[in-house]
């Protein structure tokens, strides 16, 4: 039919990419202090793969029951995170663990709370499989979509191919690596010299998080706001998902988990691993009472004392580390 060729790109508003944009490298849209974005040299961002992967993270058919997208569990308005503690899947089957923000995950070493995962071609695939979550064969599904529009004429754009696990893996993966943040008011203060971003209270919880009172920058570092570590914050004296050590069958890694970045944090509740805690309040309150005592929590986590006023503004500069524009950047 025409009016599927016209929908080539269906979500823009410009028309279809003529064939000579097949290797244009997408416009991606960095803050000039954040490092390049890593792109694998087999899968390079271009225009149609991004394009191909936006139209794939938000299609419901990548689930069994043609129900649950990625987007199903990541959505653009939270930082592409979800806005309950455990995502439902097909026939309403709870995940096992809270989504995080998609936000910046291009940078990351290893994907997953856990990091059992190690590069985000790969990653693509576990939810998709995952009988809590997409439960479809990967075969099957790229079968049912190879000839729909607009996957046929993207994939072959894309990738000189039809549409095939190699094409839905590489093609969401360039999606996510899209996903930047980078554009919050706490950067336009520490990154670009404007003093004037952030008000007194959000600049005296910028003090605390990263001075020695609270301590925050030991694990939240970086232009990231986390060093990717895996750590055991004393949540809880027996933890039901062993976490690391389910990847490295370590006991040692017991309770540990990957430190999460805080861009978007006001956006991205409930927080934790298992999405126990649905306030930012609550958040700061276990860290400032040290958390139980885990045998494997981390060394850097002790309690500390905050006013009322202190608690105030850390929890102010953490809503100041919400970005000022969409980390979408697909039209």
């Amino acid at each position: 039919m025409a009016v599927t060729v016209l929908g080539l790109v269906g979500c823009r508003k410009d028309g279809p990419l003529p064939q000579s944009m097949a290797t244009e490298p997408f416009p991606l849209e960095v803050p000039a202090w954040m490092p390049a974005v890593p792109v694998p040299g087999d899968n390079p961002l271009t225009r149609p793969a991004v394009e191909l992967g936006k139209h794939l993270f938000f299609e419901p058919r990548l689930s069994r029951t043609g129900t649950v997208s990625c987007g199903s569990c990541h959505f653009p308005d939270h930082a592409f995170s979800d806005t309950v503690a455990l995502s439902l899947g097909v026939d309403q089957q709870p995940g096992m663990r809270n989504a995080p923000t998609l936000a910046n995950v291009a940078y990351h070493p290893e994907l997953f709370r856990d990091g059992g995962v190690p590069n985000l071609e790969m990653q693509v695939l576990a939810p998709i499989l995952d009988e809590h979550e997409m439960d479809h064969d990967v075969l099957v599904l790229a079968g049912e979509l190879r000839d729909q529009e607009p996957y046929r004429s993207l994939s072959q754009l894309a990738y000189g191919r039809a549409l095939d696990p190699y094409v839905i893996t590489r093609a969401i993966a360039s999606y996510e690596r899209t996903l930047i943040s980078g554009w919050s008011r706490f950067d336009r203060y520490l990154y670009e010299g404007d003093s004037m971003a952030l008000t007194t209270s959000e600049a005296n919880g910028w003090q605390l998080f990263s001075g020695p009172v609270a301590g925050c920058t030991g694990c939240h570092s970086g232009f990231d706001l986390s060093d990717h570590s895996y750590r055991n914050v004393g949540q809880y004296l027996t933890y039901a998902d062993p976490g690391r050590a389910r990847i490295s069958l370590d006991p040692a890694d017991e309770g540990k988990f990957k430190v999460p970045t805080l861009r978007n944090i006001a956006r991205t509740a409930p927080y934790m691993h298992d999405g126990a805690m649905a306030t930012l309040e609550e958040v700061v309150d276990h860290f400032a009472s040290g958390g139980l005592a885990h045998p494997n929590k981390d060394p850097l986590l002790g309690p500390f004392t905050l006013t009322a006023q202190e608690r105030t503004d850390l929890l102010a500069f953490l809503h100041a580390l919400t970005d000022e524009r969409p980390l979408d950047q697909v039209p």
